[in-house]
């Protein structure tokens, strides 16, 4: 299993729209829906990692898959020395590259393979923080996912206009200190909705 952080296109001056300028969800929650019910998004909380002109790309942060972070450690030959992290899910970040790992974490650090998305949080794919994760050396808060969510130009922009998401501002505290399940009514909460009154609301539609 590769450990590799595909390129990400960075913004270029003689391209920049001003009005994008304006709509940048960097550090952002996309909440799925209800209506959504079908697809890779279906009842998801994704967090994007990045927005600019080009694109976008996020993780799904509330979807753990069935591997642990031991037996993810044991596929790809690192020891982990961190009885905490063993039994830690691997999350599905998303349809795109879910052969590859990607490490959303507190503490960016200089890793080989890093995005910083600000001070605060940092997408890492090098193996290096892996070693330092199974050595204890490791960022304090990590999500560890297969596979990311990617938009191309506009495509995000447009979903949006068609009321496929909902966004309010991340919450690092919802990424690390709640329980997976927890992570997307927490969100609607910031935005002042209860998601399961929406979810009954929606199937009544």
């Amino acid at each position: 299993m590769g450990f590799r952080y595909p390129p990400i296109v960075r913004p270029r001056a003689d391209s920049y729209n001003a009005a994008m300028s304006d709509f940048n969800l960097t550090h952002h929650f996309l909440i799925a829906m209800p209506a959504m019910q079908e697809g890779f998004f279906a009842g998801t909380l994704t967090y994007i990692c990045e927005h600019n002109e080009n694109g976008a790309l996020g993780i799904v942060v509330n979807r753990p898959i069935t591997l642990t972070l031991g037996e993810m450690f044991d596929q790809i030959n690192i020891p982990l020395h961190q009885p905490k992290l063993e039994k830690m899910p691997v999350y599905f970040g998303g349809p795109v590259q879910t052969e590859r790992g990607f490490v959303l974490h507190d503490t960016p650090g200089n890793w080989q393979s890093t995005l910083r998305i600000n001070d605060k949080l940092a997408l890492t794919t090098s193996k290096d923080i892996l070693e330092a994760m199974g050595e204890g050396r490791g960022p304090r808060n990590v999500i560890v996912t297969l596979g990311y969510a990617g938009w191309d130009q506009g495509q995000l922009e447009h979903e949006m206009t068609e009321n496929t998401w909902l966004t309010v501002p991340a919450s690092e505290h919802i990424l690390f200190d709640l329980p997976p399940e927890e992570r997307l009514p927490a969100a609607m909460a910031l935005l002042g909705v209860d998601y399961a009154s929406l979810v009954e609301n929606a199937g009544h539609a």
